[in-house]
Formats: C-alpha cells, sequence, structure tokens
C-alpha cells in the first residue's frame, strides 16, 4: 500500500498516510483539525531496484543528485 504525503490548506500541517487501493483521497482528512481541504504533495520515493549487476541504491534515481546527473 502507498503512503501519501498531504498538506492542510486549514492549519498548514503537513503529514503522511496510508491508502488502499479502494479508497479515495477525498476521504482523507486532517489530524490536527478534521478539515478535508488538504491537498497531495510530491514526495521522493524511497525503493530500491535491483539488476542483474548488481542493486541500484534507494534515492540514485530520484533525480536529487548534488551532482546534476549521472556519471
Amino acid at each position: 500500500m502507498p503512503i501519501y504525503e498531504f498538506k492542510c490548506n486549514a492549519c498548514s500541517k503537513k503529514f503522511e498516510t496510508i491508502l488502499t487501493s479502494s479508497a479515495k483521497v477525498s476521504e482523507v482528512t486532517c489530524p490536527e483539525c478534521q478539515s478535508k481541504n488538504i491537498q497531495k504533495t510530491i514526495s521522493a520515493s524511497s525503493y530500491r531496484l535491483n539488476s542483474s549487476s548488481g542493486s541500484i541504491p534507494a534515492g540514485a534515481l530520484s533525480g536529487c543528485s548534488s551532482k546534476g546527473g549521472f556519471s
């Protein structure tokens, strides 16, 4: 099940929640103020890919490299 990050537009609280495949974003409420006035935010992935030559470290493909690309 994926973890989604949200920001409450009412109280500015940032929070994460796990949504099942049948759950809808419109059903999510802020844990701080119970508002439904929320927006989904973009978050970095943290998964690991395996290949025949070894594994690729988590975050290697996230585009957040300080070198600005692959070397």
